[in-house]
């Protein structure tokens, strides 16, 4: 318990020095509600002489094909990083990073200006200069998931006190981190912080910027030096 207490205190200390922009967090948009039951319909007959053909237009052909994962690479100058999301465990989460974000330029020259050694690089929310891009609204925090904060996993950065406040922010985890994850307990359930990707390649340059020296820059404690900037995120697939 003391060692949760400890890395979400280096969260907290991150917010309050970084970021210190959120005023209150977002309320739960109700439970979506479930698709509607296919309609079940008799089997065709068949007999001796002939088999009886669907009808024209009929759907009893083949399912549909699932839908491939999204994958987008994060081009950094320091190399690419691509990064496998997973929409079917978040998808809120992810339909927020693309079409919110990367598919608007957003994520374009802003830096990776927090690197915890051993635990985490945070990146997506300020420009070279450290000045704040300005984000979108507030998203329901889908970290009950069943995702796990590993290593190589990417999630979204939140304020520790309001679970539902990730906007832009994300980070890549540098190590297992299950103190992050959600967890449920006898008296009440402890939010995470939300995965919704993993890389897949680059994670040798994920290494390389936590290794850069790192140097304080007004409220900043630990950007790296010299700044690592994402030039653009592009979709893969």
């Amino acid at each position: 318990m003391n060692r949760v207490r400890s890395t979400l205190h280096v969260i907290a200390a991150i917010f309050c020095a970084a970021a210190g922009l959120f005023s209150g967090c977002g309320k739960s948009p109700p439970a979506e509600q479930s698709a509607a039951a296919q309609a079940s319909g008799a089997a065709p007959q068949t007999n001796d002489i002939a088999r009886v053909a669907p009808a024209p237009g009929s759907s009893a052909t083949k399912p549909s094909p699932k839908p491939v994962d999204p994958m987008v690479v994060l081009h950094t100058t320091q190399g690419d990083i691509t990064v496998q999301l997973f929409p079917e465990k978040a998808p809120r989460t992810v339909e927020n990073f693309l079409r919110g974000y990367a598919d608007r330029g957003f994520y374009d020259q802003t830096i990776f200006h927090h690197v915890e050694p051993g635990l985490m690089l945070i990146a997506g929310g300020y420009t070279a200069e450290l000045e704040r891009k300005p984000p979108r609204a507030p998203i329901y925090n889908e970290s009950r998931n069943g995702l796990s904060n590993r290593r190589g996993t990417v999630a979204m950065i939140r304020d520790p006190d309001a679970p539902h406040s990730a906007t832009s922010e994300f980070f890549v985890n540098l190590a297992d981190n299950p103190d992050f994850d959600f967890k449920p307990t006898d008296e009440d359930e402890v939010p995470g912080y939300c995965v919704f990707g993993e890389v897949v390649s680059g994670m040798d340059v994920v290494d390389r910027i936590a290794k850069l020296p790192t140097a304080a820059q007004g409220d900043f404690t630990k950007v790296p030096s010299p700044p690592v900037a994402i030039t653009a995120i592009k979709r893969l697939q």
